[in-house]
């Protein structure tokens, strides 16, 4: 599948560098004083449970910006459904470069598999709706960049990526500000003034922060922690005049009734915080 536009080759290599330096420092010790420089060998990528899989691109993107004469033979790719005792790839080279670079691998698959493994789950519940599956951006600091792109890989939409792609007024940024109305107004002054191209999202509470949030003109309304008679109220008044996102205590077995308000987005951050990882392991080749 294609790369989401915030996985860039400049992203990642900035990601896979800094975590290489955490993990190897001066040195990976235990391969440099017992495997011979010269040694060339392969190593098979081993799933050890069923899943939807996904880090395989970048993988193959570790190997290589670790060293570049590794060579990877893909059999699944990302996004496929993947058995217990399938091999994902073969990846043959260096094998000290191989065994550098194993746990690395190993982390980022495991955590995505797990992520896209659940965000299909949740998608599949959404299936004959229109409404889209939402992440957050409750993630793994310096890890985001693999969480968001394993909810793309599951079927899952992004949500905005940090705090510099969409203005987002949240509960505590309208209580600071005194009320939505006055919030609005000044992201709305602000975008004008610094000529950014910024989507409004506010965040509600009541039916009467819903109305507030009408009447002020923004891109989306999220209603938050609303029970389901009051998110279809708020469906009703909000009539298509913006989007909605419902959000806040969202739960698998909620999703089909939350679709059925007709809200345009579900939003659940226990898709990157509440996913397990997948038992994926690196196994050389005799």
């Amino acid at each position: 599948m294609k790369r989401p536009s915030y996985v860039t080759d400049k992203a990642l290599k900035e990601f896979i560098k800094s975590a290489l330096e955490e993990d190897i420092q001066d040195g990976d010790h235990s391969t440099l004083s017992t495997i011979p420089k010269d040694l060339q060998q392969s190593a098979k990528l081993l799933v050890k449970e069923d899943c939807i899989l996904a880090g395989v691109e970048l993988a193959e993107f570790i190997f290589k910006t670790f060293d570049k004469n590794l060579k990877v033979e893909r059999f699944i790719k990302d996004g496929d459904t993947a058995k217990a005792g399938d091999v994902a790839f073969i990846v043959t080279g260096s094998a000290r470069s191989i065994l550098s670079t194993e746990r690395l691998v190993l982390n980022c698959m495991q955590r995505m598999s797990g992520i896209a493994t659940l965000t299909h789950e949740w998608d599949a519940r959404l299936v004959g709706t229109k409404t889209k599956l939402l992440d957050t951006r409750k993630t793994t600091p310096n890890f985001r960049i693999c969480e968001k792109w394993a909810v793309a890989i599951g079927g899952g939409t992004n949500h905005r990526y940090g705090l510099y792609d969409m203005i987002m007024l949240k509960d505590n940024h309208i209580d600071y500000n005194g009320s939505i109305t006055n919030a609005v107004k000044m992201a709305k002054d602000y975008i004008k003034k610094n000529k950014k191209k910024l989507k409004i999202e506010v965040e509600t509470r009541n039916l009467d922060e819903v109305r507030e949030a009408i009447k002020a003109k923004v891109d989306r309304i999220m209603l938050d922690n609303m029970d389901i008679k009051t998110m279809k109220q708020a469906v009703e008044l909000i009539n298509g005049a913006c989007e909605s996102e419902a959000s806040g205590g969202i739960t698998r077995e909620m999703l089909k009734e939350i679709a059925a308000t007709g809200v345009t987005y579900i939003s659940a951050g226990a898709l990157t915080h509440s996913a397990k990882n997948i038992d994926i392991s690196l196994k050389a080749m005799k």
